[in-house]
Order: structure tokens, then C-alpha cells, then sequence
């Protein structure tokens, strides 16, 4: 079975909405907004495009990333080298890039738990706000790698949605504060 893990830049209230600068947001770009560069923290993203063997994104986040990442063949190399899945009932085979590498369509949540169950490494998650909550509340996410930043947004699109359901366990797997107050937390998810 592979392992499914979400990444993201995320605010101490849980806001995961436009960090890089996606328009639509007022707070647009606030992992890079009034806060010093401090490249420890970012080195979990070198880790996770090592790691990772397959990337899973939604619609939304594949739409934004494919009309960037593409041309940024030093920093995401590896993130472009990887086949990629992307959920989506709407997105059409003919809507999909050429410069992107493979690329297949997932059409539910069930498709999801059937790719987990081939062989190969750990898939990343990418982006996706509503696709990392469906996923969550289903119980398909085994960890998350968080960058956590020390500021509160209010608004926002969430990492987690507010569905009631049972308390989910995680397991503390690798932390680190940096001295711009980043926090790097990785949780694997005890199922």
C-alpha cells in the first residue's frame, strides 16, 4: 500500500488558502509577506520531492500549478519529473498540459484508495484545500507535513473541514521551530 501525504503552508488558524501569491484572496501571498527567508524551513520540500514517487492534486491547484511549474525546472524538478493524478468529475483529458509529464484523471474518492493500493512510493498532495478535506474525512491521508506560519488569517480556505466525525490519533514524526517562527510538524496518522 502507498502512502498518501499532504503537504502544506499553513496559517496557526488553519488557513491553507493562496500562500504563493494566487489571486482571488485578500491575503494572497502571506508565506512571503512580512516575514524573514529563512531556507531551513523550506528544506522539507527538497525531502518531500525525494521521497515522493507520484503527485495528487486536485482540479483547482492543477489548473493554478500547471501553467507555472512547468518552467520551474531547478525547484520543482523532481515535483515535475513525477507522474501526476489530479481528482476531478469535470476536468476533460483534452483540458490536461503537454509539458507536464503524465498526467491521469481521477474521478472519485474511491479512485483515490484504489491508487493507494499499487505498488510504488509515497504520493504528495499538493494545493488542493477542498481535495485535502475530502480526503481527510475519509480517512485516506496517512500523514501531513506542515509548514506551520505565525501569523492568523480569519478567513480563508481550511486545511480541515468542520465535518463531526470521530477523533483521528496522530503521531508526532519530525519537528523543528526556525527563528522566523516557522514551525515544520510532521504527524503520521494512526489508523
Amino acid at each position: 500500500m502507498r502512502t498518501l501525504i499532504s503537504t502544506s503552508f499553513v496559517s496557526l488558524d488553519g488557513v491553507v488558502d493562496s500562500p504563493g501569491g494566487e489571486s482571488g484572496y485578500r491575503n494572497t501571498g502571506w508565506t512571503f509577506k512580512d516575514l524573514p527567508f529563512d531556507e531551513a524551513a523550506y528544506e522539507l520540500k527538497g525531502t518531500e520531492q525525494a521521497e515522493a514517487t507520484a503527485m495528487l492534486i486536485g482540479r483547482i491547484s492543477y489548473q493554478a500549478f500547471s501553467q507555472v511549474w512547468p518552467g520551474m525546472t531547478v525547484e520543482f524538478a523532481g515535483y515535475n519529473a513525477m507522474p501526476k493524478y489530479v481528482v476531478s468529475t469535470t476536468l476533460k483529458d483534452s483540458d490536461l498540459v503537454s509539458n507536464w509529464g503524465e498526467t491521469t484523471i481521477l474521478r472519485s474518492l474511491d479512485d483515490v484508495a484504489a491508487l493507494k493500493e499499487t505498488e510504488g512510493g509515497p504520493i504528495i498532495v499538493h494545493g488542493s484545500a477542498n481535495l485535502n478535506r475530502n480526503l481527510s474525512d475519509a480517512g485516506l491521508i496517512d500523514r501531513y507535513n506542515l509548514l506551520v506560519f505565525p501569523v492568523l488569517l480569519g478567513a480563508g480556505k481550511r486545511l480541515f473541514s468542520d465535518a463531526d466525525r470521530d477523533k483521528l490519533n496522530l503521531e508526532l514524526a519530525d519537528s523543528a521551530a526556525y527563528p522566523n517562527g516557522i514551525q515544520k510538524l510532521v504527524y503520521n496518522v494512526k489508523h
